[in-house]
């Protein structure tokens, strides 16, 4: 009796304010559903100790990133500075034909050309309770200046205008249902636990708080004594 062929794997695109807690989402996702896999990226800078090639990422030197452009062999890429990184098309095919769930872990820039090259992708995008929690888990770190708290709530701030692209807005309460929530739009049977405009309304509020807070600490930073 011949085998059954695996259905195609979904594409689940998934993007964050930063700070809001995406990676331990996906972490819960992939932990409850082993059918999950998580993209392996390619960049151009070196591995830290540890990284494997293949498994953190692929490591490439920046003329074959380049080639690989040249060649539209990513979904997705972004250059920072003197580093690059990309999501692989025969990465993701690759996944899905294994009849994995694949999660992209990416940048708004880079979720919005995928979805332009993968309309069947379910883009989901994640945003906090109230900005007084993003804050809390912005500043929490206790590993970063403040220049780079400060970049953080500015990124925020002007990713808040392109939240209403997405198919989800996610509200990351609860670690456990927000990954519910999650795998129940990539099973097509989902129900937002938070309706949509109410989640435009709390991202719009974030916004506005993330510029009060952004616009008071310029103020104290320009006081000289």
């Amino acid at each position: 009796m011949a085998k059954r062929r695996k259905s195609r794997g979904k594409l689940l695109v998934v993007s964050g304010f930063s700070g809001v807690g995406k990676g331990t989402v996906i972490k819960e996702l992939m932990a409850e559903h082993p059918d999950y896999a998580f993209s392996v990226s390619a960049t151009t800078r070196a591995p830290r100790p540890g990284e494997t090639d293949g498994k953190d990422y692929f490591f490439i030197d920046p003329a074959t990133f380049d080639r690989w452009v040249e060649e539209g062999r990513f979904l997705e890429y972004a250059r920072f500075f003197d580093r690059a990184y990309g999501t692989l098309k025969d990465h993701v095919d690759q996944l899905r034909d294994e009849g994995k769930t694949v999660i992209l872990d990416i940048e708004v820039e880079g979720a919005m050309n995928v979805c332009r090259l993968c309309p069947d992708a379910v883009s989901v995008y994640i945003i906090p309770p109230d900005a007084k929690e993003l804050v809390r888990r912005i500043t929490g770190r206790g590993t970063e200046t403040e220049e780079q708290i400060t970049n953080r709530m500015k990124k925020a701030v002007r990713e808040a205008d392109i939240v209403e692209r997405y198919g989800h807005i996610v509200v990351n309460d609860t670690v456990r249902e927000t990954a519910a929530e999650i795998h129940s739009f990539v099973r097509g049977r989902g129900k937002d636990r938070v309706p949509r405009e109410e989640a435009l309304r709390l991202t719009r509020e974030v916004q506005k708080e993330l510029r009060e807070i952004l616009k008071d600490r310029e103020n104290c930073d320009n006081i000289t004594i």
